[in-house]
C-alpha cells in the first residue's frame, strides 16, 4: 500500500511521510476491510479524512481533539464534535454551542456541522477516525491512535504558534505530544453532560482569538450558519 491509496489533502501526505506504508497502518487497512463485512463502520470512507481535506497542513491555526466519531447512524462525518447537517446535536456539541453563546455571544445555530471551522484551520481531530455503529470505542487499539498522535507530533514539530484545545482526560493525555514553548495549551472539561457542567466558563472561544491575534494572525470566525 502506498499514499495513493489514501483519500487525504496532498499536503498531509507530504508531511506525514510514510506513515501510510508502515505496518500498523497496512494492519489497520485489512482491519477496516474485514470489519466492513460483519458491521456498518462511521463515518462513510469518503469522510474518514475529511478533517485533513478540510483542513490542509498550511492552514492549521487551531486543534480541537475528540475521542472517536459519533456511533448513531447519520451523525459521524469525520469532523471531531461535528454532526451532518439535519442531524439533531449531541449533547456535547449542544454544550460547546452554549458556551460559544456566553463567551462571544454567537447566537446557538440549529446546525451542528462544523465544516465551517475546518475550512478556516482548525483540525477537528478524533483519535481514532472510525467505529462501528452503536460500539462507542470500537475501533480503539487498532492503529488509529499511532496515526493520530504522529498527526499531532507533525504540527508540533513542523509548525509555530498553534492553539489546541484539549477538552477532557483522553485529550488532555495528549498534552506530552505538543511542544509548549512552539504552541499554546488550553485545557478544559469535556463539554459532555457526564461532566457536570465543568466545560463551562471556559472561554476557550475568545481566549483562542487573541493568542491568534497577538501573533498577528487572523482570527476564528466561530459563527455557523442557521
Amino acid at each position: 500500500m502506498d499514499k495513493s491509496d489514501v483519500d487525504i489533502h496532498p499536503s498531509w501526505k507530504r508531511v506525514l511521510g510514510n506513515q501510510f506504508s508502515q505496518p500498523y497502518f497496512i494492519k489497520l487497512k485489512e482491519f477496516l476491510i474485514q470489519d466492513k463485512k460483519q458491521y456498518t463502520v462511521f463515518p462513510p470512507g469518503n469522510q474518514i479524512f475529511s478533517a485533513f481535506n478540510h483542513t490542509p497542513f498550511e492552514k492549521v491555526r487551531v486543534v480541537i481533539i475528540g475521542q472517536d466519531p459519533y456511533h448513531k447512524r447519520g451523525q459521524a462525518n469525520g469532523l471531531s464534535f461535528s454532526v451532518s447537517p439535519g442531524v439533531s446535536k449531541p449533547a456535547s456539541l449542544g454544550n460547546i454551542f452554549k458556551e460559544l453563546k456566553t463567551d462571544l455571544d454567537i447566537p446557538i445555530p440549529q446546525n451542528g456541522n462544523l465544516e465551517p471551522w475546518a475550512d478556516q484551520g482548525v483540525l477537528l481531530l478524533n483519535a481514532t477516525l472510525t467505529v462501528r455503529e452503536g460500539q462507542a470505542g470500537s475501533h480503539h487499539g487498532k492503529g488509529w491512535e499511532i496515526y493520530t498522535d504522529a498527526v499531532i507530533k507533525t504540527i508540533s514539530e513542523q509548525k509555530k504558534g498553534v492553539v489546541f484545545l484539549l477538552w477532557g482526560r483522553f485529550a488532555h493525555t495528549k498534552e506530552e505530544l505538543i511542544d509548549k514553548d512552539k504552541h499554546y495549551i488550553l485545557k478544559a472539561a469535556h463539554p459532555s453532560p457526564l461532566a457536570r457542567g465543568a466545560f463551562f466558563g471556559c472561554k476557550h472561544f475568545s481566549k483562542t482569538n487573541k493568542i491568534l491575534e497577538l501573533q498577528g494572525i487572523l482570527p476564528i470566525d466561530w459563527r455557523i450558519e442557521k
